[in-house]
C-alpha cells in the first residue's frame, strides 16, 4: 500500500492540506492576463505556498488558480484544455441548464452578478492571499512586485473579514469537513466501505490518485515527446507513458454569496412572535445546529464528539433535526444503504427494491461520493443576531466568499448544490429547498417554494411559510488549482507557443 511519504507535498498547493486558519486575513484578487509572457515570468517566481508541513507555521500564504479562459490566455493548447472536465471548460455561468440546476435563477441569475457573468467577463486567474491580521497590505505589495503590472490587469478584489468561528448569520461554521486519507490507507472496495465515515479517499480531492470508486478521475494526460514542457510534469500513475497535468492539483469552486443577516433574524423573530427562546429554536432548526455548533441530531454527546461525529440514523424522520435543515441537506451523513441494512440478506433485499420503511430511505445517495473540502471566508462586518432583529439594523453587504475543492465538479459541488441544497424533492420533501440558500423561485407548476417544514411526532409537520431569499449569488467561477510543477508548465506555455 502506498503511504504518505509517496505524496510529494512540495508539489501540492497548501490550501489542499491546510485552511491557513492561523492567518486571519484573506484577500482574493481576480485578474486578467495582460501579457502572457510577462505573466509566465511572474508565475515562475511567485512564492506559492506548498502543502509541506512547516514549523513554525507560515506568516503568510499565496495560492493560485486558473479558469479555462485563463489557461487559453497563458497559451495552453486547446488539445490540452480538452482533457479537463466539461464543467470547468464550459464555466459556471455559460449554460442556462447548469444555472437552473445550481439555483442561479431569478435574483441569483448570472446576469445580475458583479463578476463572472459571461465567458468574456470571467477572470483568468485568482490569487488567494492570506496573512496575519494587520499584515495584508505589506504581503500584497510584496506579491504585486516587479513585472506584475505588465503581466496582469486587475478585474476585482474580494476582501474578507477577520477569520472567526461564526459565519455571518451567527452560527459556528467550518465544523463538518471530510478528513482526507493522506496516508492512502483506506480501501475503496464498495463492499468494505458502505457505511458513513468521515475519512475520504485522496482522489476525491486531489487529482491523480484513486477516488472513492477506486478509479482515477479524468484529467489532461500529455505525451512528453509531443507537448513542450510536458516532461517536467509528474508521471501519470494510471498511464506511465504519459505525464499528468492534473496530478497534485484540484478544481476550485468560488462563489460570492451575499447574506441578508437582518432579513434572516427579523423573519425568524416574526415567525417566533418575538419569543426569544422560540426564535433560537426556529433558527437552529433551519440551520440544523445551535449557534454554538451543537448538532440538533445528537446534542447529548460529549462536546468534542458531537460537533461532527454523528449521523441521522437515530433521527430518521427529522424530529430533532428537520429533514430539510441546511446542514442535513449539505451532508446527509448516509452510507451506501439505508439504516437497518446490516448483512448479506438485508443488502440483497434492498438491492431488489424491497423493504423500504420510509419514503426518504432511497432518495439520498451515499455521501462519500459527494463530499467537498470547504475553504471559504466571510466578508463584511459582524452583525450579532441581537442587533440584526432590530428594525433599524444597519444594512450592509456581508456574506461568504465560498470556496470549495474537489476532483469532480459535477459529482461533488454541482450534485450537492442541485440534488440536495436546491432540490424541492430532497429526501421525500416536496416544494421546499434549502431554508438558507433557497432561491424561492416557484416551480413550473406555479407552486410556491418559500416554506420550511418541521416534523412533529404523531402530528402533521409544522409549516413556516413566506421565507424570503436570505442568500444571493454575487459572482462565481470554476478554477483549476494546479500542482507546483503544473503551475510552472502553464507559466512556460506562452514562451513555448511563441517558438512553435
Amino acid at each position: 500500500m502506498t503511504n504518505a511519504k509517496d505524496i510529494d507535498f512540495s508539489d501540492l498547493q497548501g490550501l489542499l492540506r491546510f485552511a491557513h486558519a492561523q492567518l486571519g486575513e484573506a484577500l482574493f484578487i481576480l485578474l486578467k492576463v495582460n501579457d502572457a509572457e510577462a505573466a509566465g515570468d511572474w508565475l515562475r517566481t511567485a512564492p506559492v505556498t506548498t502543502a509541506v508541513a512547516a514549523k513554525p507555521l507560515p506568516e503568510h500564504a499565496l495560492q493560485i488558480a486558473f479558469t479555462a479562459p485563463g489557461l487559453r490566455a497563458m497559451g495552453v493548447a486547446e488539445s490540452v484544455i480538452d482533457g479537463f472536465s466539461e464543467e470547468f471548460i464550459s464555466g459556471m455561468s455559460a449554460d442556462d441548464n447548469r444555472s437552473r440546476r445550481l439555483g442561479d435563477v431569478g435574483n441569483n441569475s448570472p446576469g445580475n452578478w458583479d463578476w463572472g457573468r459571461t465567458a468574456t467577463d470571467l477572470p483568468h486567474l485568482v490569487l488567494m492571499l492570506y496573512a496575519r491580521p494587520g499584515e495584508m497590505d505589506a504581503w500584497q505589495e510584496k506579491i504585486q512586485g516587479q513585472g506584475f503590472a505588465k503581466a496582469f490587469q486587475l478585474q476585482t478584489t474580494l476582501e474578507s473579514a477577520l477569520l472567526g468561528p461564526q459565519e455571518p448569520f451567527g452560527f459556528v461554521d467550518g465544523i463538518s469537513q471530510p478528513e482526507i486519507d493522506w496516508q492512502r490507507s483506506i480501501s475503496t472496495d464498495v463492499h468494505e466501505r458502505d457505511r458513513y465515515a468521515n475519512l475520504l479517499a485522496l482522489g476525491e480531492v486531489v487529482l491523480g490518485y484513486p477516488n472513492e470508486y477506486g478509479l482515477y478521475t479524468a484529467r489532461p494526460l500529455l505525451d512528453p515527446g509531443v507537448i513542450p514542457g510536458a516532461q517536467q510534469l509528474p508521471v501519470a500513475a494510471d498511464q506511465p507513458e504519459l505525464t499528468d497535468l492534473g496530478c497534485n492539483g484540484t478544481y476550485l469552486v468560488m462563489r460570492q454569496l451575499a447574506q441578508d443577516v437582518p432579513g434572516f433574524w427579523q423573519f425568524v423573530d416574526r415567525a417566533a412572535a418575538g419569543d426569544l427562546e422560540e426564535r433560537e429554536r426556529l433558527a437552529a432548526a433551519m440551520v440544523g445546529r445551535q449557534r454554538d455548533g451543537t448538532p440538533l441530531a445528537d446534542p447529548a454527546r460529549e462536546p468534542r464528539a458531537r460537533a461532527n461525529q454523528f449521523t441521522y440514523d437515530d433521527d430518521p424522520h427529522g424530529l430533532r433535526c428537520p429533514i430539510g435543515a441546511h446542514i442535513r441537506r449539505a451532508n446527509p451523513r448516509t452510507g451506501d444503504y439505508p439504516v437497518g441494512v446490516t448483512g448479506f440478506i438485508t443488502r440483497l433485499i434492498r438491492t431488489f427494491g424491497f423493504g423500504r420503511r420510509h419514503p426518504q430511505d432511497d432518495l439520498i445517495a451515499s455521501v462519500r461520493f459527494h463530499r467537498i473540502l470547504r475553504r471559504g471566508r466571510a466578508y463584511g462586518s459582524t452583525l450579532p443576531p441581537e442587533e440584526a432583529v432590530k428594525p433599524d439594523a444597519p444594512v450592509e453587504e456581508r456574506g461568504l466568499q465560498f470556496i470549495c475543492l474537489g476532483a469532480n465538479i459535477s459529482r461533488q459541488f454541482e450534485f450537492i448544490q442541485s440534488a440536495w441544497l436546491m432540490s424541492t424533492k430532497f429526501a421525500g420533501l416536496s416544494t421546499e429547498s434549502d431554508p438558507l440558500l433557497g432561491d424561492r423561485e416557484p416551480l413550473l407548476s406555479g407552486e410556491a417554494t418559500d416554506h420550511f417544514s418541521l416534523p412533529q411526532a404523531e402530528l402533521p409537520a409544522r409549516c413556516i411559510s413566506g421565507l424570503p431569499q436570505f442568500v444571493t449569488v454575487r459572482g462565481g467561477a470554476y478554477f483549476f488549482m494546479p500542482g507546483i510543477k503544473a503551475l510552472h508548465f502553464i507559466a512556460g506555455q506562452a514562451s513555448a507557443t511563441a517558438t512553435r
